[in-house]
């Protein structure tokens, strides 16, 4: 998890991973506390600027009433996994959305593995760290395979084929 410097620690701390090395598919992973992600994202953009620089525009692949697949039962492999863009003026980072109602256990696993974390041995025969392999494979996948993300208001780009994100949108940006 990632805290604050110097400061106190929040009551609900944002759950957060992000690689130390950026540039993948998935570069690390959000599990908000609650359905409505709006209200943790000014905390998630402070947590982010250090990182990214200025953040400049938040991309997301998903339309706005639509949930996370449910993580917690089968049938998540036949939905599209959420991934926001978050562009800063240094880097980017594509973070994998963990839907808030998903088990702890899981949630945990998938924080890990999609930030690329040292997992323990003995952990990686549990049935988290398979699903959370899974998700991560799944989520990769469709970020290899799709075409775009769709811009989000902050992106200021009108909505339609025209506003089409390159395919590796992140990357494109990174220096």
């Amino acid at each position: 998890m990632i805290y604050p410097i110097g400061g106190r620690r929040n009551a609900n701390p944002v759950r957060l991973t992000v690689a130390r090395e950026l540039g993948r598919d998935i570069d690390g992973a959000w599990w908000p506390r609650a359905d409505r992600i709006t209200n943790e994202l000014p905390e998630l953009v402070a947590i982010l600027t250090p990182l990214l620089g200025d953040i400049t525009s938040i991309n997301v692949n998903w339309a706005a009433l639509q949930r996370p697949p449910d993580l917690n039962w089968p049938g998540w492999q036949h939905k599209r996994q959420h991934v926001m863009t978050v562009n800063g003026t240094h880097a980017c980072a594509n973070l994998l959305i963990i839907s808030y109602a998903t088990h702890s256990a899981l949630a945990l696993m998938v924080l890990r593995c999609a930030a690329n974390l040292r997992i323990d041995a003995a952990d990686r025969d549990k049935p988290a760290f398979l699903t959370a392999g899974s998700i991560l494979h799944a989520a990769q996948q469709q970020c290899t395979s799709s075409l775009s993300l769709t811009p989000t208001d902050t992106d200021h780009r009108p909505a339609g084929s025209a506003a089409r994100l390159p395919r590796n949108h992140c990357r494109a940006q990174r220096t």
